[in-house]
């Protein structure tokens, strides 16, 4: 499981090759009640340059935590 930190996480690579708890904690979009109640541990392996968001997830870990469809959503990370 992998994914990109955006510019607020990213701290000039120190992240790179981290692990990271994330939950999803609701929607961003209209999509209603997009979370699993999973949580996935993803390593960060890259940088997600003016990405919207801070941790951007690979499509595999993403739907471990919520439903595909929902393209954006809330999340809480801990290292």
């Amino acid at each position: 499981m992998i994914a990109a930190a955006g510019d607020a996480l990213w701290d000039n690579g120190t992240v790179c090759g981290k692990m990271f708890t994330v939950t999803c904690t609701g929607p961003r979009n209209p999509v209603p009640h997009p979370c699993t109640g999973k949580s996935v541990t993803v390593k960060i392996v890259d940088h997600c340059p003016r990405c919207p968001s801070t941790i951007d997830l690979s499509q595999e870990a993403f739907t471990i935590i919520a439903n595909p469809v929902a393209g954006i959503i809330n999340v809480d990370y801990k290292q």
